[in-house]
């Protein structure tokens, strides 16, 4: 049944409101903290000059060799270090051990740092901010993506001012003729797969209804899904500046060669895999699976991409399930955009298997689609719904979103070498999830502590500072949570301390894990913002410094030293 158009918009402000909720516009700074930031972190150049000031400091110790042709960064959404910890240990004891001894495959690589991962205007982070600091390598205000931190929160006529946008390293690699691939369990919408291609005041602004609903014009500011669709760099903008730069070759200089180079650039791959169909379809349709769409303009975004495919005359194809998917896993289109769900995708302990594809087959099919790149290719890999499980307190389902990101990660180490794929594994920001107790080894990680507090009632092994999981106290005493009825299973909610609607993010550190070349760069504490340069300088791409161009000057200086010192033999050999 179609909803009716306030039914929809009353809807749409219900869903604003729980984001709202998870992500709540901070207050407005004091006057003394206003001052106490540095005014120069308002612009790009200030962390472009933080990151290469540190990669300069680190490249003298670095003494790996190559060219990162292709670079994978995964990321665990809220995949704190305690997190690690307790999906690592249910990991085992799924697998009957103890736990506490086994590693995920990405603690296994030889690198790990630290990131700090506060916004410019924020002491804790959320994913809009954190997204543009690891994506495109500058931090700024919470909330907002691709944009420096010189814009308010959403101030539509202030995003529109080019100077405050910023690029990410998917533009980087897409300039330097490699592919690009987005891979999510969110809506490909969300904030930390938007940070690859949005410019966008408001990270709500998922549609044109979001943009609307906070009083601003959709035309001018237009929404993430359309500028996935329409905008650069989702629309393919490498493909149409090839096509001006071929041509004008071409008149300029007549060479079929320039042309058949065209060619092959314009059939460089793009995948699109995540959630969230109902962004792109007006809302008087429904999406393969009954969601309505939520669009308010009438544009069907789906069929418009495929549309500009095909005027494109590029192999593509747009698939809903996994079966669609599986049959295109041997031999992809040039093309491919997959949405799998209408919101985000499932859990996958809750996941239809026959309908809804795993982290790990939607990452083997990106790779083997980006594969044929000979140039390589940057691809971005989210387990988004860590996130979501931590916010409701779903302890299990958190730590089983990570073990799914352990082995879509142990997948692309199979796939791809280590000697030209930078392989990067992070997260965005940090939960208030602890491990608690002094329980023997092998004590269930999502059980009961073995232990009671002080006043003889049971406690959880892991808990939350805060969230819906918090319990009115039974006359000034605790409930023990483990008589509970639902006690154990996977929507049970793991007790928290401060009752709130929603578990908040935490503002500690988070780990960064690296293998391939130059790994060793990612070691030590520095700011997230720094990554997308680490990344790029491994790879040769965008802005900055490169290994390419140190690797060059380095050759300039041992030839200069090997020219010195046979001259100085010479020179002895004629006073002999």
């Amino acid at each position: 049944m179609r909803l009716p158009p306030l039914v929809l918009i009353t809807l749409v402000s219900c869903w604003a409101s729980v984001s709202s909720r998870r992500h709540p516009d901070p207050p407005p700074l004091s006057a003394r903290a206003a001052a106490a930031i540095n005014p120069a972190e308002r612009t790009a150049q200030y962390w472009v000059e933080e990151a290469q000031a540190g990669i300069r400091a680190r490249v003298k110790h670095d003494k790996s060799d190559g060219v990162a042709r292709n670079v994978v960064m995964f990321l665990g959404d809220g995949m704190s270090v305690p997190t690690l910890a307790a999906a690592r240990t249910l990991l085992g004891q799924n697998r009957g051990r103890t736990g506490e001894e086994s590693q995920l495959s990405f603690e296994e690589f030889p690198t790990v740092g630290l990131a700090k991962t506060y916004c410019v205007n924020h002491q804790i982070a959320d994913s809009a901010c954190t997204a543009t600091a690891y994506l495109c390598g500058v931090k700024n205000n919470y909330g907002m993506i691709g944009l420096t931190a010189a814009v308010p929160r959403r101030d539509c006529v202030a995003s529109l001012d080019n100077s405050t946008h910023v690029a990410s390293i998917a533009e980087w690699a897409l300039q330097d003729g490699r592919d690009v691939g987005i891979v999510t369990t969110t809506r490909i919408t969300h904030a930390s797969p938007a940070g690859a291609y949005a410019k966008i005041a408001n990270r709500n602004w998922e549609n044109d209804l979001e943009v609307l609903l906070d009083g601003q014009d959709p035309l001018l500011c237009r929404d993430i899904a359309h500028q996935l669709v329409h905008s650069y760099p989702g629309n393919q903008f490498k493909v149409n500046y090839l096509l001006h730069l071929s041509i004008t070759s071409i008149k300029k200089k007549k060479k079929k060669k320039k042309f058949k180079r065209f060619f092959n650039y314009m059939y460089y791959l793009q995948v699109i895999l995540g959630g969230g169909r109902r962004e792109f379809l007006p809302n008087t349709t429904f999406d393969e699976e009954g969601t309505q769409g939520l669009r308010t303009d009438g544009l069907n975004l789906i069929e418009e991409w495929q549309a500009s495919k095909e005027s494109q005359n590029v192999d593509f194809k747009y698939v809903w399930n996994r079966e669609q998917l599986m049959n295109l896993s041997q031999s992809p289109p040039d093309y491919l955009l997959g949405l799998f769900e209408g919101d985000h995708m499932q859990y996958h302990l809750e996941a239809n298997n026959v309908t809804e594809p795993s982290l790990t087959e939607l990452t083997e099919i990106a790779i083997r689609s980006l594969s044929r790149n000979e140039k390589g290719f940057f691809l971005f890999v989210e387990s988004g719904r860590i996130d979501h499980g931590h916010h409701d307190n779903y302890a299990h389902l958190a730590l089983d979103e990570t073990i799914q990101l352990h082995a879509a990660v142990q997948r692309a180490t199979e796939m791809l070498s280590e000697e030209d794929s930078l392989i990067v594994v992070t997260s965005d920001h940090s939960h208030v999830m602890a491990i608690n107790g002094y329980s023997p080894r092998g004590n269930s990680i999502i059980g009961r502590s073995n232990e009671v507090g002080d006043d003889g009632i049971p406690y959880m092994t892991v808990s939350y500072t805060n969230g819906p999981g918090a319990r009115p106290h039974d006359n000034g005493a605790r409930v023990d949570v483990t008589t509970e009825e639902n006690f154990g299973s996977l929507r049970w909610r793991t007790h928290a301390e401060v009752p709130l609607e929603d578990e908040t993010h935490g503002g500690d550190d988070v780990a960064v894990f690296a293998r391939g070349p130059h790994h060793a760069l990612f070691t030590g504490l520095y700011e997230q913002s720094r990554i997308p340069h680490l990344m790029a300088y491994a790879a040769c791409i965008g802005p900055g410094l490169h290994y390419c161009n140190a690797a060059t000057h380095a050759s300039y200086s041992s030839i200069f030293l090997i020219v010195t010192l046979l001259y100085m033999l010479n020179a002895l050999n004629l006073h002999r």
